[in-house]
């Protein structure tokens, strides 16, 4: 909510913030904007104040500069008698550095042996203990690749080839084959 208080450019993009409302008086009380504002008490009430209604009080209540009297040179305030005078330079304590946040990782990837025998309780538990943090985080892009490996001593019989070769076709496998060797 701040951020729309904070903005420099608060009058185009933002709003105003305010303590509270003075009905009688028809004013916003602790009006700011353009400025960082920390709201502290929850408790208080605080009013966001549109930008056009907040211009028009900061306006009215902006002080004016007296005008100068026709025919009066007016003085300079950086001379005082005949000596230039200039405020020394406001002078602001070092800030301490703060450490930049570390890097956050940017990748995952892991691979991990599951029984064949329980390839559905596995992959089930992989999905919801790891994958579903890893899929839940804004803009991630996750990907599950499963790469089944299968050495058969004996060789597959021809109905084995032809059943496992059509499923990866109807699961659209990105690759799959038998080798003789």
């Amino acid at each position: 909510m701040t951020d729309g208080i904070n903005l420099l450019t608060w009058a185009q993009e933002g709003f105003a913030f305010a303590e509270g409302y003075d009905a009688e008086a028809g004013r916003y009380e602790g009006l700011r904007a353009g400025q960082i504002v920390t709201l502290v008490d929850s408790e208080a009430p605080e009013v966001l104040v549109k930008t056009d209604v907040a211009m028009r009080q900061m306006d009215a209540e902006r002080p004016v500069a007296p005008e100068p009297e026709p025919g009066r040179a007016q003085p300079n305030p950086n001379v005082v008698g005949d000596k230039p005078t200039v405020d020394p330079p406001e002078i602001t304590p070092p800030r301490e550095k703060t450490p930049p946040p570390a890097a956050k990782p940017k990748r995952f990837h892991g691979t991990v042996l599951l029984d064949a025998t329980r390839v559905g309780r596995d992959a089930g538990r992989i999905a919801e203990e790891v994958i579903a943090h890893l899929d839940g985080l804004v803009h991630a892009k996750v990907t599950v690749t499963i790469e089944i490996e299968a050495k058969l001593p004996d060789g597959a019989p021809d109905q084995v080839v032809r059943t496992v070769s059509e499923n990866c076709r109807t699961l659209k496998f990105t690759s799959q084959g038998f080798e003789k060797d």
